[in-house]
């Protein structure tokens, strides 16, 4: 996986916040929201004297659509798998902040639906337009699970499966020789959920649901790594009433 979360998946990674947020319309619409944001202070302990020596600025907004429309000689020569895994993505916008000199590093993925299954999953947005724009193959991506999402107007499901197992045991691996090291600082490094429903929150799965006052949105917090390692610790179940 070229971008997990963040950009740089070692040193980045533990001082990330990300947070997914879900709103649900009555009729099965609404609109969702990925947004991955480097906590400076968290990074600044990790990179050291190296955090003042950045330079790099990239301010960026496109629509997924408009790379197959740029590159379309080179969506033309996709297999019907591969098109339809991209034109899932079609709708997504990705906006990308990376200013060292203004010491934000954001990127946010968007997407309106009008059925929740409509919904790409946005972690892998980035690498696929890079595909396209690189001539890259499917077949070459990293990903080792999958998001998707139902709803049925009572019962609603957030469903992450491992679709690579190998490449699971690789970054679990990977997070094992650097948590030693990392343990001594007091980073920020946190995953959440925060969903929005139509109608009062009858039960949630993860006892670490915070539930509303009014029962009608919820918040799961996880840490970054926990979610890497073990991405189906993210699996939810909320059933309205």
């Amino acid at each position: 996986m070229k971008r997990i979360f963040c950009a740089f998946f070692i040193i980045t990674l533990h001082s990330c916040q990300v947070t997914e947020t879900i709103h649900l319309n009555s009729d099965g619409s609404g609109s969702i929201l990925v947004e991955e944001m480097r906590d400076e202070q968290s990074y600044q302990l990790i990179a050291g004297e190296n955090y003042s020596k950045e330079e790099e600025y990239q301010d960026t907004t496109y629509v997924f659509q408009d790379y197959a429309k740029k590159y379309r000689e080179t969506f033309a020569k996709l297999t019907p798998f591969e098109k339809s895994v991209y034109e899932k993505h079609f709708p997504v916008k990705v906006k990308i902040k990376k200013s060292s000199y203004e010491k934000e590093f954001r990127t946010q993925l968007s997407q309106q639906f009008k059925t929740i299954s409509e919904v790409a999953d946005l972690y892998k947005t980035e690498d696929y337009a890079d595909n396209i724009q690189n001539n890259y193959a499917l077949s070459a991506e990293e990903h080792y699970y999958s998001v998707a999402f139902s709803f049925d107007g009572t019962r609603f499901h957030r469903i992450v499966k491992i679709t690579d197992p190998v490449e699971l045991k690789k970054k679990q691996d990977e997070l094992a020789t650097v948590k030693e090291r990392i343990s001594k600082f007091p980073l920020k490094q946190s995953f959440e959920l925060k969903y929005y429903f139509p109608k009062p929150i009858q039960s949630v799965s993860n006892t670490k649901a915070v539930i509303s006052a009014d029962k009608k949105s919820l918040v799961v917090t996880f840490s970054l790594i926990e979610v890497v390692t073990n991405p189906e610790s993210t699996n939810l179940e909320v059933i309205l009433q």
